[in-house]
C-alpha cells in the first residue's frame, strides 16, 4: 500500500496534476439532474501536512443539515463546474482561489437526491485562515490526507434497499458517508495514487437519498 505524502511541496502537487491529467474521467450523460460541483482542497495543516477541507453543514439548512460536506453547490446558469467549486469555496470558507488553483476533475457522481455531483480538485497555496460562512456551514476542518491512508478506508456494508455497497469514511470521530466518501474514496486512489479506480458503483445511506 503507497502512504500518502508527508509535505506539501511543489512535488506534491505535480504529482497530482499528473495523475489527473491521465485520468479519463466519465461524465453524468443524462439530463434528469440538477448539476452541482465540490471543491476538494489541498491545503496546508499547521504542521506543513497535505490535507483537504471538510465541512460540517449548518443545521439550519432546508436540505441536509448538519451534515459532512465538501464545499460546493449547484451550478449557477452557464457556470462551469470549476468556476462554481471556486465561487462556493469562497462563500462557505471564505477561501478565494485563481481558476489556476484547478489541478482537474474526477468522476461525476449521481445522488439519490438528485444532483450529479463533479468533484474539483483544487490547490491552495494560501496560508490564510478559513472563515465559515455561519449561514451555510457550522465548522470547516482540515484533514489530513494521510486519514485517508488507514487501513479501514473504506467501509463497506449492504443494506436491504440497495444491491449496491454502502461506502463511508472513519474520520473526525464520525463516519463520512457517500457522496462525500465515495468522492473523498477516488480522491485518494486517483489524485493521489493514479490508479483507475470508480466510484459510481459506491450507494449512499437511505438518510441521504431525499
Amino acid at each position: 500500500m503507497r502512504t500518502a505524502p508527508r509535505h506539501f511541496d511543489p512535488g506534491l502537487r505535480k504529482r497530482v496534476k499528473a495523475n489527473l491529467d491521465g485520468f479519463v474521467r466519465r461524465e453524468y450523460e443524462g439530463t434528469d439532474l440538477r448539476a452541482a460541483a465540490v471543491a476538494l482542497v489541498l491545503i496546508a495543516g499547521e504542521a506543513g501536512d497535505p490535507c483537504f477541507v471538510l465541512t460540517r453543514r449548518a443545521r439550519g439548512l432546508r436540505t441536509h443539515g448538519g451534515q459532512w460536506a465538501l464545499p460546493g453547490g449547484r451550478l449557477d446558469p452557464g457556470e462551469s463546474a470549476p468556476a462554481a467549486a471556486l465561487r462556493e469555496l469562497a462563500e462557505e470558507v471564505g477561501l478565494a482561489l485563481p481558476p489556476a488553483a484547478v489541478l482537474g476533475l474526477l468522476d461525476d457522481y449521481p445522488t439519490r437526491s438528485g444532483y450529479t455531483i463533479t468533484p474539483v480538485v483544487v490547490w491552495s497555496d494560501t496560508a490564510s485562515s478559513l472563515a465559515p460562512n455561519p449561514h451555510e456551514v457550522a465548522a470547516v476542518f482540515r484533514v489530513p490526507l494521510a486519514e485517508l491512508d488507514r487501513p479501514d478506508v473504506p467501509r463497506l456494508r449492504r443494506i436491504p434497499e440497495s444491491d449496491r455497497p454502502v461506502i463511508s469514511i472513519p474520520l473526525l470521530g464520525t463516519q463520512i458517508h457517500a457522496p462525500t466518501a465515495a468522492i473523498l474514496y477516488q480522491l485518494r486512489e486517483v489524485a493521489v495514487r493514479g490508479h483507475d479506480t470508480r466510484v459510481a458503483g459506491f450507494e449512499q445511506p437511505v438518510f441521504a437519498w431525499t
